[in-house]
C-alpha cells in the first residue's frame, strides 16, 4: 500500500507551509487530496511529486494563473500533452531570458568588485609610499577618470 502523509509531514518534506498546501488544493493546482476517516488530508507519493513540480514552476517565476491553466489541462485530458508542452516551452524561454539577464548583471557586479579591489590595493600602496617618504606617481590625466 502507498504510504500516506499528513499535511504537516508534506509541509516539512516540501518546504511549503500548510497554508500554501491548502491554497494549492483550494485553487485547483492540486486535485482534491484524499481524506482519512477523521477528515484530515492524506497525501500520497503522486501528490508529493505534483507538489514538487509546482514548487519548481513557482520558484522559476511561473505565475499562479499559468500554473492553474497547466493543472486544468492535465485534469481535463491527461493524454493530451500539446497544450501543456506549449506552456512549459514558453516558460522555459522566459526562464532562459531571465538567466541571461542575471548573467549580464552578475558580470557587471564582478567587474565592479574587481575595480574596487584594485582601488583598495592602489590606496594601500599609496599610503605605504606616503609613510615611507617615497614620492607618489600621479596617473596620466586620461587615466585619472577611470579610477572612480
Amino acid at each position: 500500500m502507498d504510504v500516506e502523509l499528513t499535511i504537516q509531514q508534506v509541509a516539512e518534506r516540501t518546504g511549503l507551509s500548510v497554508h500554501t498546501l491548502r491554497y494549492y488544493e483550494r485553487n485547483g493546482l492540486l486535485e482534491p487530496v484524499n481524506r482519512a476517516a477523521n477528515g484530515h488530508r492524506r497525501y500520497c507519493a503522486v501528490d508529493i511529486t505534483k507538489i514538487e513540480f509546482l514548487t519548481r514552476l513557482r520558484a522559476t517565476g511561473m505565475p499562479i494563473r499559468q500554473m492553474q491553466q497547466f493543472a486544468i489541462l492535465l485534469r481535463q485530458n491527461p493524454a493530451a500533452v500539446s497544450d501543456r508542452l506549449a506552456i512549459l516551452e514558453a516558460h522555459e524561454r522566459e526562464v532562459k531570458q531571465r538567466i541571461q539577464e542575471l548573467s549580464r548583471n552578475l558580470e557587471i557586479i564582478r567587474w565592479k568588485i574587481q575595480h574596487y579591489k584594485e582601488l583598495e590595493i592602489s590606496s594601500q600602496s599609496d599610503r605605504a609610499c606616503i609613510e615611507s617618504g617615497v614620492p607618489q606617481q600621479q596617473p596620466p590625466e586620461d587615466e585619472a577618470l577611470t579610477l572612480t
